[in-house]
């Protein structure tokens, strides 16, 4: 058939052969006991044997939700080279001494393998590895040493008999993760697959993968800095607000438990168009220095070019300057940038670049000792955002001893005492302390 009755696309007809048809047998570890599945009640069922196993490494485990659950099906995803295959060996290593793990590359030889083990910490050499695509030749091993947790690097080099197309196609993946997931729930057995991801962004093959597992974790950084952030964008063991923090490092990915001091290790005070903002990802506050440049359009229509930053927010906040204060930036370049490599997209973040904008529109620096945090309108207004005494405390924590927050917001005594809140109503008032502020170290 050359064109599709349904969605009139031409040459798109792919052949399947039946599971009955294909040659072998997929993974399948299911222990038939001739007992039937008996109907309970939710109330008695038993959660004590439920227990997460911590693997070591703070920022995966605070991402997770506390550790991995026996059973579960983890999908590590990222774009080559941000360390996925790093941080699935430096789980591993973190693990073996707590309980037994069968480490699966299809990517690599064990050679390699071991080369990459040589020039990380703390890699056990009685770390069980297995070279292999082939989905059923996983069996045996895997009931011979009954794993607490096994690693699959990855999930697009794996094949199984019951599909005839290539490895890394539709099918194949499909199958190969639904056999790995019965297998890993029925044993009781933690999985992580690594996954690949497409040139959008995307975790590669069929969305149903991400159907089939358990918790999606999606790992980001840019090559040209160290820092590297997980976040879960599924998670049905805990919060998807929740944010890991990384450094790449000779010796492997290390955690970052301070962010903040890191993303402001290198800011220079005394710069126009910077400005801090205190942001919250899950229940960890972090700082980020939000940079802007505002400059002549040479010809055209003038550019609009954010990194880190949603675009469709910057031309809110450009407009909501333009029509609600006295500051033109409209008719100009505009450039915003999220030191560090960090993507924001929490409106908590709107006050600080709106407060940057003016600030290298104005040539006007801000003081040295500011942070600024709230949402801003349609109408120029300073909204509320949430956990604003968990945003202050990091700010006062770091130094920054004037924060600019949104009107009528009642904050603690205490932090009342340690910092000068400047309270703010709309933008033309945030723009007018800007005029009247002075910079000083």
């Amino acid at each position: 058939m050359g064109r599709c009755p349904s969605c009139g696309a031409w040459e798109t007809l792919v052949e399947e052969l039946r599971a009955a048809a294909a040659t072998g047998r997929a993974l399948d570890l299911v222990v038939v006991d001739g007992k039937r599945t008996d109907v309970v009640q939710l109330g008695e069922v038993d959660t004590s044997g439920t227990a997460r196993i911590e693997t070591g490494i703070a920022e995966l485990d605070r991402v997770l939700g506390g550790g991995l659950v026996p059973g579960s099906v983890v999908l590590l995803a990222g774009e080559p080279g941000v360390g996925k295959s790093t941080l699935a060996l430096q789980v591993a290593a973190e693990l073996k001494s707590n309980a037994p793990v069968l480490y699966v590359t299809g990517e690599e030889s064990l050679e390699q393998l071991r080369l990459r083990a040589d020039r990380l910490p703390k890699v056990p050499a009685e770390l069980l590895v297995m070279a292999e695509t082939r989905v059923e030749a996983m069996q045996a091993p895997w009931l011979e040493y009954s794993p607490a947790v096994v690693v699959i690097d990855s999930i697009q080099t794996l094949r199984t008999d019951r599909a005839e197309s290539a490895p890394g196609s539709v099918t194949q993946v499909r199958e190969c993760a639904a056999a790995l997931s019965n297998a890993a729930k029925s044993q009781r057995t933690a999985l992580l697959l690594v996954g690949h991801v497409t040139k959008d962004g995307a975790v590669a093959g069929p969305r149903v993968l991400e159907h089939l597992v358990d918790v999606v974790l999606g790992f980001e950084g840019d090559r040209g800095h160290a820092f590297r952030l997980l976040r879960a964008s599924k998670n049905r063991f805990g919060s998807t607000q929740e944010v890991g923090v990384f450094t790449m490092t000779e010796r492997g990915l290390e955690g970052v438990p301070n962010p903040s001091e890191l993303f402001l290790a290198e800011r220079r005070a005394g710069a126009a168009g910077s400005c801090i903002a205190p942001i919250v990802e899950g229940t960890r506050p972090m700082l980020v220095e939000i940079q802007a440049l505002v400059a002549s359009a040479g010809y055209g229509t003038a550019r609009r070019t954010t990194i880190g930053f949603d675009d469709g927010r910057l031309a809110l906040l450009l407009a909501a300057l333009d029509r609600k204060s006295d500051v033109d930036v409209l008719s100009s370049d505009v450039y915003v940038n999220v030191a560090g490599g960090v993507r924001i997209s929490e409106p908590g973040s709107d006050l600080a670049v709106a407060l940057a904008l003016a600030s290298s529109q104005l040539n006007k620096p801000l003081p040295a000792d500011v942070a600024a945090c709230g949402e801003i309108g349609l109408g120029g207004e300073i909204r509320r955002v949430a956990r604003i005494d968990l945003r202050v405390r990091e700010a006062i924590r770091l130094g920054f001893r004037r924060v600019l927050i949104p009107a009528g917001v009642e904050l603690p005594a205490a932090i009342e005492k340690e910092a000068d809140l400047i309270r703010v109503d709309d933008v033309a008032a945030a723009v007018s302390w800007l005029r009247a502020s002075s910079f000083r170290e």
